[in-house]
């Protein structure tokens, strides 16, 4: 079972506070320590944030710093965060009760407990399940608000992409993993004729022994001079440009379970084993060419109301109505309403995951049960299935992921910025300094 400090670990990994009562200071009167555009910040907040901090840190037996200057760093933080928020409230950004759940079961599964003992551990820890919720729901909305924001400003192109898979670090990125054992029969760089045959001979008798079904770790335990030898010869997971360039001329040209002829380096004779591998197998994808319909909830639609009206519309699909007309007429998708809802063929992970799910479910032909994501209420229908080749692609996307990653967090810091300079803020520190 998962401990109590990991438990205590998760939350102050999402930035979430324990009780108030475990760490905030007494205020006889709150006050407001900042004004942030149409939000405010306040005293017992900043109190509350900078007392978790300060016990985080001795508790790691980190030096702290002075109290100002933890109280500006502090105060920054949470203005930014008000920020982000007022962002994602005026874009319409909802964090729906299934994706707070979800996430919430991951973090308990992630410490092995189920959700009874997780929020008996949140009550030992002076914090109740609805106020977890609430602080993971704003921590997933700033991160909705950052990587919609951000992303907009990275545009990664084909030639990025290509100069990426050409380099080194590029191909070892992309190169496949592979799971290895090892056998070495080892020989002093003077040796003779008659040793050196006699290596290769005990490396073949072992390679004929391997091939007949001898167990690989146990002959290598009994006869390796490898390092590895006494783990059963386990090399772990290798990149190939991770290992000597004979042996890495002889693993791409090796399935799951072979084993290798014996291979001659000044070291002596190897013999390989593949257990498996990761990535750089052939990628065959099946695609799905899919229409569907949106409806956002909005200031003047209510979810609910949302919900009625994609029901209402999936019950005239279902009498026979035209798709492409309902889309044209009620969708709020901007980029595919005008075609009728088509979103073309799909690629892996181009949806989000809860319409990704249900395009993979559902039948071709018949039309979805109304379903929400973070854009709002969908249906969709599933014209054709076809397989297809995605090698090519898959890797190109992970080259295209790997840059994208990295824009972002040279990125992100930048746009904090942008939007705290254009940003009304008037700090009122001085007012609960002198208290």
């Amino acid at each position: 079972m998962i401990s109590n400090k990991t438990v205590k670990s998760l939350i102050a990994g999402l930035g979430l506070s324990l009780s108030a009562g475990a760490f905030a200071q007494t205020i006889a009167l709150d006050k407001v320590v900042a004004i942030v555009d149409n939000d405010v910040v306040m005293a017992s907040e900043l109190q509350q944030q900078m007392a978790m901090i300060s016990k985080r840190l001795e508790a790691q037996n980190t030096e702290l710093p002075p109290q100002d200057v933890l109280r500006d760093q502090v105060l920054e933080h949470l203005i930014r965060e008000r920020l982000q928020l007022q962002m994602g409230q005026r874009a319409g950004v909802e964090i729906s009760e299934q994706e707070i759940n979800q996430a919430t079961g991951r973090m308990a599964a992630s410490g092995g407990l189920n959700m009874e003992q997780f929020q008996q551990q949140l009550w030992s820890d002076g914090m109740s399940m609805a106020q977890f919720k609430e602080r993971l729901r704003r921590e997933m909305l700033i991160n909705r608000v950052q990587k919609g924001s951000v992303n907009r400003r990275i545009h990664v192109s084909d030639q990025e992409i290509d100069n990426f898979l050409e380099s080194q670090e590029g191909k070892f990125w992309v190169s496949p993993d592979y799971q290895l054992g090892h056998i070495l029969i080892s020989l002093s760089a003077g040796a003779d004729e008659e040793t050196v045959d006699d290596a290769k001979a005990k490396a073949e008798r072992l390679y004929q022994q391997l091939n007949d079904g001898a167990n690989f770790k146990e002959l290598a335990i009994a006869n390796s001079n490898g390092q590895m030898a006494l783990q059963g010869g386990d090399l772990g997971w290798r990149k190939t440009s991770q290992l000597p360039s004979l042996l890495a001329e002889a693993v791409p040209n090796m399935k799951k379970g072979d084993v290798s002829e014996p291979i001659r380096s000044d070291a002596g004779f190897h013999i390989l084993k593949l257990y498996n591998q990761r990535g750089g197998e052939e990628t065959i994808v099946e695609q799905s060419k899919v229409r569907h319909i949106l409806v956002k909830p909005s200031t003047i639609l209510s979810d609910k109301e949302a919900f009625e009206k994609i029901t209402h519309i999936r019950e005239e699909l279902e009498a026979g109505a035209d798709f492409n007309e309902l889309a044209k007429n009620h969708s709020e998708d901007i980029g595919s309403m005008l075609s009728g809802g088509d979103l073309g063929w799909s690629t892996p992970g181009q949806f989000v995951p809860e319409f990704e799910a249900t395009m993979n479910d559902i039948e071709v032909g018949k039309v979805s049960e109304p379903f929400r994501s973070q854009f709002g209420w969908h249906i969709l229908k599933v014209d054709e299935r076809r397989q297809q080749d995605f090698t090519d692609t898959v890797i190109r996307n992970q080259a295209a992921n790997i840059i994208r990653k990295r824009r972002f967090e040279e990125e992100l810091p930048n746009w904090l910025q942008e939007i705290r300079d254009e940003a009304y803020v008037e700090v009122k520190l001085s007012k609960i300094a002198a208290n």
